[in-house]
């Protein structure tokens, strides 16, 4: 953390809105009013501003060529001190980041150049620039992780293609299908998140630097130059509208709170298939801890904990609506409220994708227990479809196949253990090549139909999901 010095005599010197006051502000309203200590984290991003906002003002007349190159010199050496962990903040003056900026280039160049920088300028779009290029570049990260966990998915659905498992509705066990075709479910998941995603970042991407507190900027600063410079897609439109913005870190949690919800699905369904009771997968030891108490315990609390954090995703969403339904337009303090929760919900996503991936590529498949777990009554539709294609009506076929399960039940014997004398005496229209339907291999591989489980339209699937991670952000 930075050292502090102390600050100048007069109670309301130093602060960007301390002309009309003169009394000394109550200690803990200062504390309760600071925000440096957590939007420090967006230095860069302020001094990048300032830089763009004084370089746009020499055009307006407002700085000098010469007085540009020391705010943009003085800024670079701030922005030095904040990288190598040397500035020192002043208690009680360095409320928070734009402030002590500011107030550390003056410092340094003197006030009669620094003390231009801020014409036309207020805090208000000042922390919306920040926010929103401190948002942009970490959105970039994610769609970067986001894409190795995909990447993962595509590599082990290929590689493991040849794995036959149950697939399950409520939770019972329902028709045979690839491991990949699971893997792939969430793929599919995880690639509309990435979409969506792309998305999110044109949306977060636009300028509100130049649109004052609220009414515009009176020197007719070129916004568009501004944008261009910091890496903006356009601007925003309206001023009071860009001010008073935080849709776009709600839209992000929004949008973290979806990804965060497929994670935890996918978590517990491979909570549940490592369990001793399904045995299907096993977790690599860097990503489980034992218990205490019990020796043979292993815990897969990598996932249980995605699982868990999920909920904190959805909570910090949650909170910032409330913190910003009820206030009126423009720029109102509460706003502050937001980043703080912007900042854990980032890490929080995060994290995730990299525990996700990792848990992912590292995880052990056991083939042996996937197929122990099939069992012959999964094929019911597949012995009603067998009667479909001899001519019969699915709704007859149903009720029909449905009457062979309970047969085997009552005889207390799998499905494919029953006689074609038994099969027929249910329906004269099975023939011998009947027992032919009880083999999982060929029910995976007739569900051929664009997104279904045999080979070719796993492959088909595998190639898609490729093909949305090259497409990138067009």
């Amino acid at each position: 953390m930075a050292a502090q010095q102390q600050p100048s005599a007069s109670p309301a010197s130093g602060r960007l809105w301390g002309g009309r006051f003169t009394g000394k502000t109550d200690e803990l309203m200062e504390q309760y009013n600071e925000s440096l200590s957590f939007d420090r984290v967006f230095y860069a991003q302020d001094i990048a501003g300032s830089i763009a906002y004084a370089r746009a003002n020499v055009t307006t007349k407002i700085l000098t060529q010469h007085e540009f190159l020391e705010i943009a010199k003085g800024l670079k050496q701030v922005l030095e001190e904040w990288r190598t962990d040397t500035f020192l903040v002043t208690k009680g003056i360095d409320e928070d980041i734009h402030t002590a900026n500011e107030r550390r280039l003056g410092e340094i160049i003197g006030t009669d150049i620094a003390g231009k920088l801020h014409t036309g300028r207020s805090r208000n779009d000042q922390v919306a620039t920040d926010l929103r290029l401190w948002l942009r570049d970490e959105l970039r990260e994610i769609e970067r992780y986001l894409i190795d966990l995909l990447k993962v998915v595509a590599e082990r659905a290929q590689n493991d293609i040849s794995l036959l498992m149950p697939s399950y509705t409520h939770l019972q066990r329902a028709q045979p299908i690839r491991w990949s075709h699971w893997l792939l479910s969430y793929g599919a998941f995880f690639a509309d998140d990435l979409l969506r995603l792309r998305e999110v970042i044109k949306r977060v991407n636009r300028c509100p630097l130049g649109c004052g507190a609220v009414a515009g900027n009176a020197f007719h600063i070129d916004r568009h130059a501004m944008a261009q410079e910091l890496g903006f897609d356009g601007l925003l439109p309206n001023s009071m509208a860009a001010v008073a913005d935080r849709i776009f870190i709600l839209e992000t949690m929004q949008w973290g709170s979806t990804l965060m919800m497929n994670i935890s699905r996918w978590s517990e369904d491979l909570i549940i298939y490592s369990s001793g009771e399904f045995g299907f997968v096993r977790l690599a030891d860097a990503y489980t801890t034992g218990s205490s108490l019990m020796p043979q315990k292993k815990n897969s609390d990598s996932l249980e904990l995605l699982r868990g954090k999920a909920g904190r995703a959805f909570g910090q969403m949650a909170g910032l609506m409330m913190s910003i339904k009820g206030i009126p337009s423009t720029y109102n303090k509460d706003l502050q409220e937001s980043v703080e929760p912007m900042l854990a919900h980032v890490k929080t996503l995060k994290d995730s994708l990299l525990i996700a991936a990792r848990v992912l590529a590292t995880l052990t498949t056991f083939p042996e227990k996937m197929a122990a777990a099939l069992t012959p009554d999964m094929l019911a539709t597949d012995l009603a479809e067998y009667l479909v294609r001899k001519g019969v009506p699915f709704r007859e076929t149903h009720h029909i196949s449905g009457r062979v399960v309970a047969l085997a039940e009552r005889e207390a014997v799998p499905m494919d253990r029953l006689s074609l004398a038994q099969l027929q005496r249910v329906d004269g229209r099975f023939a011998a090549d009947v027992l032919g339907v009880f083999d999982y291999e060929r029910s995976v591989e007739m569900k051929d139909a664009a997104g279904g489980t045999s080979r070719r339209a796993v492959e088909e699937q595998i190639q898609h999901l490729r093909g949305v991670i090259e497409r990138g952000g067009g």
